[in-house]
């Protein structure tokens, strides 16, 4: 999935008092840094009435107060329905969203909890995982508007992909000292022109059956209290997009192991349970796979962070996923199953 290319975060302070203001939460006590995360800035916040996560929205593509409202108006709903989530605290006039200063805030409670690997967890929580996100597809369906009748998401053209292949090598090239990475990524970079060569004819047709998503479901937007999911974070991604989709991104991500395979035992158990939980059919899973896959074979956002915005923040992530895209191709019937059968 293409990400978009964001800066580094910058020191940033965020203005206490005059938010605190806002809200019936007392006076500050401390405020820390919460490390996790790509695009927006959270802060664990104790103030003399309790604990808080203050969440700052600056990402450009997310951070306008309409889109935040609508964001906590979904997590209301869904807690309504008994989704775990974190809804956030309206202020003084009733508001869920603070701007001061030009920025936009939201207050959170603060949920005492931790972050699972899928490979953390045993069948049977795998399954609870696959039926969490079922049910909030299904939640989604239930508590926001009508689904737009937009056009699908059009599956990336292979001649677009060689010229950014072409691009990234170049940078490659031309970046010193030479080190690990840039041999690595040049290894698959070349590596990946071949696949794409062998399975230009594979380009999927466009989108699939769409619905409400989170849209942005992987390890560190879910907290677990003990054995059991305690709430689902970050909903800055939420929006209409085909929803099987969502699954199988999902669990590339929960279920890739460190060599870039997936537990294809623990991926059937949670994909049973989505599509039991959601309603949505092995046809659907089948195509969603297919779309993901080629999607994944098209994609280089972590080289592009890298390369074009000297942002390192996702290079952690690059030997594991660029190896996942290689292992799928060869593995392709094997993955399906384990999302149909």
């Amino acid at each position: 999935m293409q990400r978009p290319c964001v800066p580094p975060p910058l020191p940033h302070t965020p203005p206490l008092s005059a938010l605190l203001r806002q809200y019936a939460a007392g006076r500050a006590v401390t405020c820390e840094p919460v490390d996790q995360g790509l695009l927006n800035r959270g802060y664990r916040l104790r103030t003399t009435r309790g604990r808080y996560f203050l969440k700052h929205h600056f990402d450009p593509e997310t951070a306008a107060p309409a889109a935040i409202a609508r964001q906590h108006r979904a997590t209301r709903r869904l807690a309504d329905l008994g989704v775990p989530v974190a809804p956030p605290l309206p202020g003084r006039d009733g508001r869920t969203v603070a701007v001061v200063g030009g920025h936009a805030y939201a207050l959170h409670p603060w949920i005492d909890g931790g972050h699972r690997h899928g490979g953390q967890l045993t069948p049977a929580q795998c399954g609870r995982l696959g039926g969490l996100l079922g049910a909030v597809h299904a939640g989604l369906e239930r508590v926001m508007p009508p689904r737009d009748r937009a056009a699908a998401a059009v599956s990336a053209d292979p001649e677009d992909t060689f010229a950014l292949i072409e691009d990234l090598l170049g940078r490659v090239g031309r970046h010193r000292p030479v080190d690990a990475f840039d041999e690595l990524a040049r290894h698959r970079l070349l590596e990946r022109r071949t696949l794409l060569e062998r399975h230009t004819g594979r380009r999927p047709a466009d989108g699939g059956p769409v619905g409400w998503v989170h849209g942005d479901f992987h390890p560190f937007n879910l907290l677990y209290r003990g054995d059991a999911p305690a709430a689902i974070v970050d909903w800055d991604r939420l929006g209409v997009q085909p929803r099987a989709e969502e699954a199988v991104r999902a669990a590339a991500i929960f279920f890739l192991r460190p060599l870039g395979t997936l537990d294809l035992e623990r991926v059937r158990a949670y994909a049973r349970a989505y599509r039991r939980t959601a309603g949505a059919g092995p046809a659907e899973l089948a195509a969603a796979v297919h779309r993901v896959w080629w999607e994944r074979l098209n994609d280089f956002w972590m080289l592009r962070w890298h390369y074009e915005r000297g942002d390192p923040r996702a290079d952690p992530q690059f030997p594991a996923a660029s190896a996942l895209v290689v292992w799928w191709t060869r593995e392709y019937e094997a993955v399906r199953a384990a999302f149909v059968d």
